[in-house]
């Protein structure tokens, strides 16, 4: 039976929205700035460090980390308590959060290589969201970001999400074999939504 719903997304496609929305649905909980939030708890770090960490020059792994979290939930971690965790380490502790939330079942858990994570629990429906390039410059827009902020995000962010996955676990990004479903999020997003909960039924049935 499926109990964990796993969600990544390029970057403006809406799946932070999404996900709340299905969570909500669901009756789940849902793990998007959670995941974060119990990271700062194993580090012992602020949530107001982060716009420290903005302010200067960070070596790719660390971008790349704040890249995964960026477009849900800012990071919130110290610098210096960051620092002191190669990128094995700290692949580590995402590995460990996002397993222990699925281990608690009943979740929509958004991002953070989830997929890659917990792609051989079967319990798990993994999904991937993309949207046409000016549906994501639109959704970008609507959070606040000028249409120049936008295509800088929408041309970075990605590129950058896949050299992460290249780099650290040697994969294509995103890795299409482990998806159950790649939706496209122009079609709405209530209509994703029960695309997905249909799948969770299909996959349910006996």
């Amino acid at each position: 039976m499926i109990g964990v719903i796993s969600i990544e997304r390029e970057y403006g496609s809406g799946a932070a929205g999404i996900g709340k929305a299905l969570a909500e649905r669901q009756g789940w909980k849902l793990w998007d700035g959670e995941i974060t939030d119990a990271i700062a708890r194993h580090l012992k770090c602020d949530k107001h460090s982060v716009e420290q960490r903005e302010e200067r020059d960070d070596s790719i792994f660390y971008k790349l980390i704040k890249v995964f979290m960026r477009g849900s939930y800012e990071p919130s971690m110290n610098g210096q308590e960051l620092e002191l965790l190669d990128a094995e380490n700290l692949s580590r502790l995402f590995e460990k959060v996002i397993t222990e939330a699925a281990d608690q079942g009943n979740c929509v858990i958004i991002g953070r290589a989830a997929p890659w994570f917990l792609r051989n629990r079967d319990n798990v429906l993994r999904v991937f969201l993309y949207a046409p390039y000016e549906e994501k410059i639109r959704r970008t827009i609507a959070q606040g970001k000028t249409r120049r902020e936008a295509e800088h995000l929408i041309d970075t962010v990605d590129q950058e999400r896949a050299a992460f996955i290249r780099r650290y676990y040697n994969k294509d990004w995103p890795d299409r074999s482990i998806y159950h479903l790649m939706l496209n999020s122009a079609v709405g997003d209530d209509k994703v939504i029960r695309l997905i909960q249909a799948e969770i039924a299909t996959l349910n049935e006996p």
